[in-house]
């Protein structure tokens, strides 16, 4: 195998899990590109980080890429997006950039499953069940957005359909996730994104009931030919509820993929498609035995990635040998881990589920406990790094203090 080098685009928690993946399974350094520097990547000795301001244009990333790839004639490039801007943009230019392994979707998926409201009917399809959904292309009046109109009681949740298109418009108060109690706060929410510049369709959903411990993750992985290889369900712990980080995953534990009802739907559905490369969804329990409902696909890996890698799936070895495999075997992840990249004493403070709390104990304290930012190797005659990472954790407790509703 030709000597490997991961190439990133992005600075953030997903780049660094990205990083560690890879100097974990091949001892490598990993190669950053982003428009600033972020707490999560700063002063890594695993990462390479250039800033390159205008690397979220197509022409500039591409000339950026195109220049590196000549740099290092004999290597393995392996190239991925950590944010779903940076993946659109390598989904988009893939077949500009033939020196690289980049192991993601085609373009077509940008404009079908990426958008939730061609998502949900994408699950019509497969039997994959999930909330009751009201879809918008504009701003609506508040009698078209009753209860009895939209079909579900309020509290409800308000969501872009396209997150990559939602992001380029930016407005005071933006947040990830919206949530309304009344006819005249959706109509308020939904005319304030529209008037930002937003021009796709809207989601109104009903509000599934149940708080972060009701939430699950999965992780798959398909190689070129769209053949599922791998898998990997994640019973989320704790979310964040910062404005712009709300339901971002901070504390999770593994769980076995059979214990999600319509996994081999999901299977079935992106070999149909012949999707290709890492998938990640969020999916939420209803709190009825078995009863669980799937919000949204992500066309790479998740931001909370090394929760995966932690419990052994590791998912630089994914894309630098399955993707290109020819074998047929399919990895399903039984491993119990607990994987946060918060302090472990936030995850056992706010986790609302008192079993969850005693299982991260005992895997803690069976050394099946991983967090993302403190990797030993990186701190190794590296003070800064040290620092820069005992300071993020420590802020980690004050925003959980300022920003969870239910702090105990």
């Amino acid at each position: 195998m030709s000597a490997i080098i991961p190439v990133l685009l992005g600075a953030d928690l997903n780049c660094y899990n990205v990083a560690r993946a890879f100097h974990e399974q091949y001892g490598v350094i990993t190669y950053a590109f982003g428009r600033y520097a972020v707490s999560a990547t700063k002063y890594s000795k695993i990462i390479r980080f250039t800033i390159v301001p205008e690397i979220d244009n197509d022409d500039v990333m591409l000339a950026t890429l195109t220049q590196f790839a000549e740099d290092h004639p004999d290597a393995k490039l392996i190239l991925m997006g950590c944010t779903d801007d940076y993946a659109a943009m390598i989904i988009r230019n893939k077949a500009k950039l033939p020196r690289y392994l980049c192991p993601y979707p085609d373009e077509k998926f940008l404009t079908t499953v990426a958008y939730k409201a061609d998502f949900y009917e994408t699950c019509e399809k497969y039997g994959i069940p999930y909330p009751n959904t009201v879809i918008l292309s504009e701003p609506a009046q508040e009698s078209a957005l009753t209860a009895e109109a939209l079909g579900f009681a309020y509290p409800i949740v308000i969501k872009p359909s396209s997150s990559v298109v939602y992001w380029k418009h930016p407005f005071d108060g933006m947040k990830k996730v919206y949530f309304a109690h009344s006819p005249a706060e959706a109509a308020s929410i939904v005319a304030q994104i529209y008037s930002a510049g937003y021009d796709e369709k809207m989601i109104l959903q009903e509000m599934i009931p149940g708080g972060d411990v009701h939430m699950r993750v999965l992780t798959a992985f398909s190689d070129k030919r769209g053949k599922v290889r791998a898998m990997c369900l994640g019973h989320t712990m704790l979310e964040e509820h910062t404005p712009k980080g709300l339901g971002n995953h901070a504390a999770i534990i593994t769980e076995p993929v059979q214990n999600l009802p319509f996994a081999d739907k999901i299977r079935a559905m992106l070999e149909d498609m012949g999707y290709t490369g890492f998938s990640n969804f969020d999916i939420k329990y209803t709190g009825r035995d078995g009863d669980f409902r799937i919000f949204e696909i992500n066309l790479r890996q998740g931001r909370s990635n090394f929760y995966v890698t932690a419990a052994g799936m590791n998912i630089a070895r994914l894309a630098a040998e399955l993707y290109e495999d020819e074998g047929d075997s399919l990895e399903l992840c039984e491993n119990a881990h607990f994987w946060h990249h918060v302090p472990k004493s936030v995850a056992y403070t706010f986790t609302e589920d008192a079993d969850l709390i005693a299982q991260a104990k005992a895997l803690s304290k069976a050394g099946k406990e991983t967090s993302s930012l403190w990797y030993k190797p990186d701190f190794r005659g590296n003070p800064l790094r040290f620092i820069c990472v005992a300071e993020s954790l420590r802020r980690q407790i004050g925003k959980f203090k300022k920003y969870y509703p239910k702090a105990k």
